[in-house]
Parts: structure tokens; C-alpha cells; sequence
């Protein structure tokens, strides 16, 4: 009888029955979904993935948390790369204090592989560092025993300037993936200016070669500058038997010449070589990085090609003697800067520059592989300031203006007088204005060249212009209004 009267009805105002049954069941379909979205937020809510006392949680831009919740293929291999330079320089650093009350960093359901008793086991591997996850309230229940930081852990969070150094600046041995293994370089790089910026000098100790092998060894390469007039160039030679590296520090030493970490972080380089006229030239300089101002690296792969550095002292001063021939200068808290190169570097070209500008020094560039010679690829632009890290920045280009003219090897070739870059990001803008004072050309092609390289002669640009001059830097970073002017260095290939 009941459903008789229901089919009676629905068929005495079909129009009528057929709206009511529709909007019945989009009701029903509304709820399902509410209460849908409510579960899902108490299963978030209780997963131990995103537990946690804080009120951000900091990701990578653009990626996707239901991908990394479901293990898409867009999540494999999720990593926050520099995730030690992220924490100190960013989250943790005093620029952010007055946001961040404290941050920890952790890492959950890590895939390894245990191998014990010649089996291999898939495990899931998770870590932190206790006294961080205990300031966020992000404590684990603990039955028994003590759970505190180690050596470890101070060392990921707060490392001495030593510790700091030494893992940002050890040497490196070739990957095995490297082919022309005899085209490995890897160097340390100081320059130093004198008080009044009419002189300075570029002090390279390089390791060339297959270090894994029998034919390597270390070259000593010094230029000194004056602005407008002289160029000295020093060189020496030491065959692998003089030679010793550390994978685990920035020490290196070439027979008398050397680099070393010293304990308090500042860095002790003594050099000596010989012009082509039997001149002499020695140094001995101790570096005093500033606080905070560094680039803690990056490695650039492509097909054979390795390219790594890092910039440990980006921003520095240095004290001691530099001598050539009869003549010595004293220099004491002189304007300086140190970086560290790596890689196969045939065929590579480059652009460079590095300066001070007030309170604020800058480090820009970009790295052309031999197999991408047509293409552009990106320039970056680094700032940092008394507090650290203050900005990186992607300028699409760097606009020279070439109105200098210099000779080499007898050819005169037209080379930067002045260079602009810009870009505009979130809520900065910075633009970077370079006037060049002064510039010397090497050709490439030429074996005696420390950029000598036998690739060269089929580049475009054979001829490595290395540049003394002024910058401005202007602009909105880190929120702030900036304009100030230094000097720095800046290196092209025309």
C-alpha cells in the first residue's frame, strides 16, 4: 500500500517530484562531502607526519602536500636541499627572531636500506634534534632513558666558524661519472685590495688532474695589479708528490705555499712563486671572514660536466705581507675575498662578480657548461649583510656596455666599460650598477695561461677578461631601502 501511494505521487506532479528528488540528493551529497573533509582534517590532525608545536610549516615553493602525503611520483626523492643553511640563515637567524620563536627541523619516513648479516632490509628512518623539537612542543613520549642533543646535532644547528668552514670548503675527489677525469680542477681563490684601490692582487693554489691517479699536480698562480698600469704575473709548478689535500677541510699545500684553517675560523695563506723574469713573489696573509657572510655552495651537472663552489668568505679582511722582488706592502684589515672551485673545466666559460657596497656585499653569476654554449642559462645575484643571508635575486640578464678597449697578445678587443642588472621579487627590487676602472685579458688558447685550456680554441669567446671597478646597488632588500656604492671584482669572456 506504501508504495503504491508513493508511485501515485510521484506520477500525479512528475516536474514537481523530479525537482524535489534532485535537490534531496544534492543535500545528501553536500553532507557526504562535509563530513568527508571533517575526517580527513582529524586523520591529518592525528598523523604523526604532521604533529608538531609550531604555527608554519615550511616547504619548498610550489610543491604539492598531497603528493608528498600519497607518494606520487612528484613527491619521490622530496628534499629541502641546504636544509643546515635554510635553518641558520633563515629560520633561525636574528633577522626573523621577532617571527620565529624556534624552529626544528626534522626529517619523517626516510627510505634506507639496512644491510646486517648479508641481507638487505627496506626501513623507514626518521630524525631530529632534541632540544628543537622540545622548544616547538614537538617532544615524543619517552619510556626510558635520555633523549638530548649530541655532538651531532650542535654541530647541524650551531656549528664553531671551524666546523663551519671545513664543511663548506674541503676538497672533493672526481665523481665516477666524470669522463675526461685528467680535466678535474679544484682551487682556492683570495683576492686583496690595498687601501686605496689602486692596487691588488688574485691568489690562486690549484690542484689539476685525475687526483685518483698517477698524473696530477698543483700549480701556484699569483697576478698583482696596478689600476692603469702594470700586470705581474707569478707561477709555480709541483708535481703530485708535493702536493696534499683534505677531504674533510680547506688545508692544502703545495710544497712552501699553503692554505690553512686555523681554529678561530680565519685562514692562513702563504704563497710563493715566479714571474717569467726569475722575480719572486711570497705573500702571507691571514683572512678574517665576516660573520655570516658566506654561499654555501652549489654543484652544477650536466651530462659529463661537474661544476661546484662555494664562497666561504664572501665579504673578508686581510693582514700580512705581500712581496715582489725587493718590494713588500703591509696590509692590515685590507678589503679581501676567498671562494673555492671544483669540476671539469674544459670549454667552460662564466660569468662573475663580487663586491662590497656599504653595508651590503653581493656575489653574481652564472656558468656556461660546454654542451649549452647556445643556450643562456640563469644568472643569480646573492646579497648579504651584517645579519647573513639577506636576499638571492634571478636577474634575467646582465646588460654590458662595452666602450673599453684593451690589447692582448697585440690584439685590441672591446670590453665592458659599465654592466646593469635588475629584478623584482615579492615585494624588493634591486638593481646593481657596475662601472669598470680597470681590465686585463688572457687568451684561453694559450698553454702557459692559468685559464689555459685546449678547448678553447673552438669557443667565441677565447678571451677571459678579468675587471676592477665600482658598483652601486639600489633598490628595496629584505624590506629595507638601500643605495650604496664599493668596489669589487667582476670576470667575462669576450
Amino acid at each position: 500500500m506504501i508504495g503504491l501511494l508513493a508511485r501515485r505521487h510521484l506520477t500525479h506532479r512528475p516536474l514537481r517530484s523530479a525537482f524535489l528528488l534532485v535537490g534531496y540528493g544534492l543535500g545528501v551529497g553536500v553532507m557526504i562531502v562535509l563530513l568527508a573533509i571533517g575526517e580527513a582534517l582529524l586523520v591529518q590532525a592525528r598523523d604523526e607526519k604532521l604533529v608538531g608545536g609550531g604555527e608554519i610549516t615550511v616547504l619548498p615553493e610550489g610543491i604539492d602536500l598531497e603528493v608528498m602525503k600519497t607518494g606520487g611520483v612528484g613527491g619521490l626523492f622530496f628534499s629541502i636541499d641546504h636544509a643546515r643553511f635554510v635553518y641558520r640563515q633563515l629560520l633561525a637567524a636574528p633577522r626573523l627572531a621577532s617571527a620565529v620563536t624556534s624552529a626544528a627541523p626534522q626529517i619523517e619516513g626516510k627510505l634506507l636500506y639496512l644491510r646486517a648479516e648479508g641481507r638487505e632490509y627496506a626501513v623507514r628512518a626518521s630524525g631530529e634534534i632534541p632540544s628543537r623539537s622540545k622548544a616547538v612542543g614537538a617532544t615524543p613520549a619517552l619510556r626510558a632513558g635520555v633523549w638530548e642533543d649530541d655532538a651531532g646535532d650542535r654541530r647541524w644547528i650551531a656549528p664553531t666558524v671551524r666546523e663551519l668552514y671545513a664543511e663548506i670548503d674541503r676538497f672533493h675527489l672526481p665523481p665516477p661519472d666524470v669522463a675526461d677525469r685528467d680535466s678535474w680542477g679544484e682551487w682556492h681563490y683570495f683576492n686583496v685590495v690595498s687601501p686605496d684601490s689602486r692596487r691588488w692582487w688574485f691568489i690562486s693554489l690549484i690542484v689539476g688532474g685525475d687526483v685518483t691517479g698517477d698524473d696530477w699536480g698543483g700549480l701556484v698562480s699569483m697576478t698583482r695589479r696596478e689600476q692603469g698600469g702594470t700586470t705581474a704575473r707569478f707561477t709555480r709548478t709541483h708535481d703530485a708528490s708535493r702536493v696534499a689535500f683534505s677531504l674533510s677541510s680547506p688545508d692544502l699545500r703545495m710544497g712552501e705555499s699553503q692554505v690553512r684553517l686555523l681554529d678561530d675560523g680565519r685562514y692562513h695563506v702563504v704563497a710563493s712563486a715566479r714571474g717569467e723574469d726569475g722575480t719572486l713573489a711570497t705573500v702571507d696573509l691571514v683572512v678574517t671572514p665576516a660573520p655570516g657572510a658566506y654561499f654555501p655552495g652549489a654543484t652544477l651537472a650536466s651530462g659529463e660536466f661537474t661544476s661546484g663552489y662555494t664562497v666561504p668568505a664572501l665579504r673578508a679582511s686581510a693582514s700580512g705581507r705581500l712581496c715582489w722582488g725587493a718590494a713588500c706592502e703591509v696590509v692590515s684589515g685590507a678589503q679581501a675575498y676567498h671562494d673555492h672551485n671544483w669540476g671539469v673545466w674544459r670549454g667552460v666559460t662564466w660569468e662573475w662578480g663580487a663586491a662590497r657596497a656599504g653595508p651590503l656585499t653581493f656575489l653574481y653569476g652564472r656558468v656556461h657548461p660546454p654542451d649549452t654554449l647556445a643556450t643562456r642559462p640563469p644568472l643569480f645575484l646573492y646579497v648579504v649583510d651584517s645579519l647573513g643571508f639577506a636576499g638571492i635575486y634571478r636577474p634575467p640578464r646582465i646588460e654590458y656596455e662595452d666602450a673599453r678597449t684593451i690589447v692582448v697578445n697585440g690584439r685590441r678587443l672591446r670590453v665592458p666599460a659599465r654592466a646593469t642588472m635588475a629584478d623584482a621579487r615579492g615585494g624588493d627590487t634591486v638593481i646593481v650598477e657596475l662601472t669598470i676602472d680597470d681590465a686585463i685579458g688572457s687568451d684561453t688558447r694559450l698553454p702557459m695561461d692559468e685559464r689555459g685550456d685546449p678547448q678553447a680554441s673552438a669557443l667565441p669567446t677565447p678571451y677571459f677578461i678579468q675587471m676592477k671597478g665600482r658598483a652601486r646597488v639600489h633598490g628595496v632588500i629584505a624590506g629595507r631601502r638601500v643605495d650604496a656604492t664599493g668596489t669589487g671584482f667582476f670576470e667575462t669572456y669576450r
